[in-house]
């Protein structure tokens, strides 16, 4: 069974809206063995909605949409798949009601404009989705053996629709083809070395078996994905493949799993007991960010400073003006002693930190820009790292995240003894 995802919204060719619905709605799809055979984004214009609505029924079996069902002139969907469908608008009286209560408890003794009560308009020949959270339902069309789902692209909303009626639904629609993934999860190697140490693991494997690289900022994900109509038996074969793979890469895999570096690190330091803390210049808080952003973070994670400014360096984490004076602020020495300084206030049992030349401004010829030095330390080692990144910002401080995380998770693989 395939899936289309159609997303609609100039917002979303022009770069104002990064389309994270598509990213969701595919994953959730997965999970029910659905595979989506095209995302697609396009202009909130009448032509283009039927265009890819006609294209997309020609090669999918389910149809998702999100956007364009607002109050305003801009969001034409509704009134365009009218036309498409060949099926009245009409309005439903559940929904209006809702509508209305909603807009006076979010503008108590306002009068409600009359654009508002749009929203309360369906298509004669869908299945309303209430939309409990929002004022836009959602429509569950079935037309010429092909579902057609209609959401709002509100994020929250589209997700609270998808969870309570769309999945449900698409959970009774059977498909002989059972999807099956299994992904590990690697530091320490580019793509190329790792597809070079597996070569001859990737040539036996099956037909039905397909391998991805998949690389990210410091880190590579093996994704073995196999169909088949026996889930079972595609499971067994596919998890022998990504073990041998795994004992391969041994020194290199931080798990076997679909979740992040951040994720596992929080799992490995909860399940040992070990606290870490984080001193940040260049990074600018965002190593901390991403530990906590992880649930259950509170339970390894100490404390994080923002020290950017060389006050701060020394006089909370103890970085020796000395060394500030000798070797400035981006340097080997100044990211060990930061470490040392934040390890020591907290009490934590691992450091990172961080200090470099994010930009776009602020090179030397002997710290261009994209400088980094990043510090780990246990109570019995301390790692340092330069790396020489490129000129954007966003990036630098990007991969000097990525990095710091990796090369914690390194530190401590190597206390246990596993590298």
């Amino acid at each position: 069974m395939k899936a289309e995802i159609i997303t609609i919204g100039d917002e979303i060719l022009l770069g104002q809206v990064v389309d994270s619905n598509s990213a969701w709605i595919g994953h959730q799809l997965d999970l029910q063995n659905i595979a989506v055979c095209q995302i697609t984004s396009i202009s909130d214009e009448p032509e283009c909605i039927l265009s890819s609505l006609a294209l997309a029924s020609s090669r999918a079996d389910i149809i998702i949409v999100t956007g364009g069902l607002g109050p305003t002139k801009d969001d034409v969907t509704k009134e365009t798949i009218s036309s498409y469908f060949n099926s009245p608008l009409v309005c439903d009286t559940q929904v209006l009601l809702h509508v209305k209560e909603l807009f006076e408890r979010m503008n108590p003794g306002k009068p409600m404009p009359a654009t508002n009560t749009s929203q309360a308009d369906v298509l004669a020949c869908a299945d309303v989705l209430f939309n409990d959270v929002g004022t836009a339902p959602g429509m569950y069309i079935t037309f010429k053996g092909v579902v057609y789902v209609f959401l709002p692209g509100v994020p929250f909303e589209m997700k609270f629709l998808m969870e309570k009626h769309v999945l449900p639904r698409l959970n009774t629609l059977s498909s002989s083809i059972k999807v099956y993934h299994s992904h590990i999860i690697t530091v320490g190697l580019g793509e190329s070395f790792l597809a070079e140490q597996i070569a001859d693991i990737e040539e036996r494997l099956p037909p039905f078996i397909k391998l991805a690289y998949l690389p990210k900022l410091a880190l590579v994900r093996l994704r073995l994905t196999a169909k088949g109509q026996d889930y079972e038996e595609i499971k067994r074969i596919t998890e022998s493949f990504a073990s041998e793979i795994a004992d391969r890469l041994i020194e290199h895999v931080v798990i076997k799993e679909d979740i992040t570096l951040e994720e596992a690190l929080v799992r490995l330091f909860t399940q040992s007991g070990k606290k870490l803390a984080i001193a940040e210049s260049c990074s600018g808080g965002g190593l901390a960010s991403a530990i906590t952003l992880v649930p259950g973070a509170s339970r390894m994670f100490e404390c994080g400073i923002v020290a950017y400014a060389n006050s701060i360096k020394t006089s909370i984490l103890g970085v020796s003006e000395q060394t500030l004076m000798d070797h400035g602020a981006v340097s080997e020495e100044t990211v060990i002693q930061m470490a040392s300084g934040i390890k020591r206030i907290s009490n934590a049992d691992y450091a990172i930190a961080t200090s470099g030349v994010a930009g776009p401004g602020g090179g030397t010829p002997d710290k261009p820009v994209g400088t980094v030095w990043i510090a780990v330390c246990n109570p019995h080692q301390t790692v340092t790292r330069k790396f020489t990144f490129r000129n954007d910002r966003t990036i630098n401080i990007e991969r000097t995240i990525a990095h710091g995380l990796a090369m914690v998770w390194k530190l401590f693989k190597t206390e246990l003894g596993d590298i």
